[in-house]
């Protein structure tokens, strides 16, 4: 791999990663397209991953600060106490991120050479786009049900104006916080997103506001909640390579973080900004548009 092709394809990763569009299923179409080898190379999706990682603790490092020194404080103020444990709100966010991790390591365990083998089927990515555009546009009507099954805001919560159904007389729909179940059934949506064309953001957040987690909170759960999976998982393959002996081109997998860490830090921003003014369901158009260009032309030129 040539490192212009590297920083191409790691642009492609950056931004496709955090928009809801799926990331997995674009550098698959992209192997594809341009006549590469269909089997996953797991080095330089190792590398890419990386740098999205990278993005994420950039661009949520005061969160992320706030959590550690929250925990730390925890440990030194509970002591032996568990409903003091309980009632920690670093500990309690900390506690629903492990829940929600736990079905994607599951599935990423005993499922792996299935995953694998469906990322060289690209009608398979195409089609499984087209569920993730669905899922997408469905949202645009998530907002009535939110309002509906109620949530009341937390002092200080500010939430968008909205015109549906159900809303309080000030039209907003404040949602509620992430829960243990709500993110327990976000974590399986994770979990579904390892399939390519499947969108983990999207997937993950479609089910958040569907279960009326407010949509400031979703953005962030959404993306923290994935750093432990990605962190695991880049460790795991790293050593699979090590052990392997498989070569390594340093100058490509570099050209490649470089630019899945630059593009990822702004398309994350960007999502998260579309999100709170409620324009996910936007992204459902561009899946439907794409899985089904795929599908027509890997039906009429691999016949």
């Amino acid at each position: 791999m040539t490192t212009a092709t590297a920083v191409a394809l790691g642009i492609l990763q950056g931004i496709t990663e955090f928009l809801p569009v799926s990331s997995s299923g674009h550098l698959a179409l992209a192997r594809a397209l341009l006549g590469y080898d269909l089997e996953p190379g797991m080095t330089f999706e190792i590398a890419v991953h990386f740098g999205s990682f990278c993005s994420i603790v950039v661009y949520f490092r005061k969160r992320l600060a706030g959590l550690f020194h929250g925990l730390a404080s925890a440990i030194v103020r509970c002591g032996s106490s568990f409903a003091a444990y309980r009632a920690d709100p670093s500990v309690r966010f900390t506690a629903i991120v492990l829940v929600s991790m736990l079905p994607a390591v599951a599935v990423g365990v005993t499922t792996k050479r299935y995953v694998e083998h469906a990322f060289v089927n690209p009608m398979l990515t195409a089609s499984l786009l087209l569920v993730t555009g669905t899922a997408l546009f469905s949202t645009r009507f998530a907002n009535g049900r939110r309002a509906v099954r109620g949530g009341r805001a937390r002092p200080g919560d500010s939430a968008p104006q909205v015109s549906t159904p159900g809303c309080n007389e000030e039209g907003v729909a404040p949602g509620r916080p992430v829960t243990l179940r709500s993110g327990a059934w976000i974590g399986v949506a994770q979990a579904v997103a390892i399939l390519p064309g499947i969108s983990r953001s999207g997937a993950t957040i479609s089910t958040g506001l569907w279960l009326g987690v407010r949509r400031d909170e979703l953005a962030e759960f959404s993306f923290l909640m994935v750093l432990p999976v990605l962190a695991g998982a880049t460790l795991l393959e790293s050593l699979e390579l090590v052990l392997a002996g498989r070569p390594v081109v340093t100058t490509s997998l570099a050209a490649g973080f470089a630019a899945s860490f630059v593009t990822g830090y702004l398309a994350l921003a960007s999502l998260i900004a579309l999100l709170k003014r409620s324009k996910l369901h936007y992204f459902g158009y561009y899946c439907w548009a794409l899985g089904l260009i795929g599908l027509f032309y890997f039906l009429t030129t691999r016949v």
